[in-house]
């Protein structure tokens, strides 16, 4: 298995990498491979309303790739079905489908542990997939979760955390409106897994900041999968 260094690979140091587009299984996306790769590989998908071309995961998926890792970046289920528009919640656990496909996509081509990560709604179904069926990936990157709707503090959607027993990375930015870093840290506590939070300071949902973050959040991640 690989294991992140904590080191930047970015510039002359980084490692060459190759973006290719990716089909299979109803899956449909881009794969980044590193020309040295570290065994490991993440997945990475979009949220609400948007897909697997948002600029923080473009930008989080060269950079770790760079950094020895095989990306899959890829569309859910709903963004195949229509080009634009939120996802029904009747099509929810159709997405987690295309979820679980993506990450045994990864697995055929990494030969060590898999972290599956999306922004906001793809974050959240992975995560929701994640306690459905423990040990289907071996960590979680979270970014910007969907805590509540915004100013709907009363409606958060933490039912399943406390069957959540995948280690999980937190991501938020600290002007998010669909939780603050404080009712972030709180839900966190009801999961029984080994989590983290780690704070984008003056970020908003879109989290465009953390594109720059790559370098810690693979650091953060490797102290809680390897915990």
């Amino acid at each position: 298995m690989g294991r992140f260094t904590g080191r930047s690979r970015r510039g002359a140091a980084a490692y060459p990498t190759m973006e290719e587009a990716f089909e299979a299984a109803g899956i449909r996306g881009v794969l980044h491979r590193p020309e040295q790769e570290s065994g490991d590989a993440i997945v990475l998908t979009h949220g609400a309303g948007s897909d697997a071309n948002a600029p923080l995961l473009v930008k989080l998926a060269r950079a770790f790739a760079e950094n020895g890792h095989l990306v899959l970046r890829y569309n859910l289920p709903y963004r195949l079905a229509r080009p634009k528009g939120p996802p029904f919640p009747a099509g929810a656990a159709r997405d987690r489908e295309g979820i679980a496909a993506a990450i045994e996509a990864a697995r055929k081509f990494a030969g060590g542990r898999v972290i599956a990560g999306g922004h906001s709604y793809g974050g959240r179904q992975s995560a929701m997939l994640a306690a459905e069926r423990p040990g289907i990936a071996e960590g979680l990157l979270l970014l910007s979760y969907p805590l509540h709707p915004p100013q709907r503090p009363e409606r958060p959607r933490t039912a399943f955390f406390p069957e959540l027993r995948t280690p999980a990375l937190f991501v938020h930015g600290t002007a998010d409106p669909f939780a603050s870093v404080e009712e972030l840290r709180a839900a966190m506590a009801l999961i029984p897994a080994h989590t983290d939070l780690l704070a984008v300071e003056g970020a908003a949902h879109d989290l465009r900041r953390a594109g720059d973050m790559a370098v810690e959040i693979l650091g953060r991640l490797y102290a809680l999968v390897e915990g």
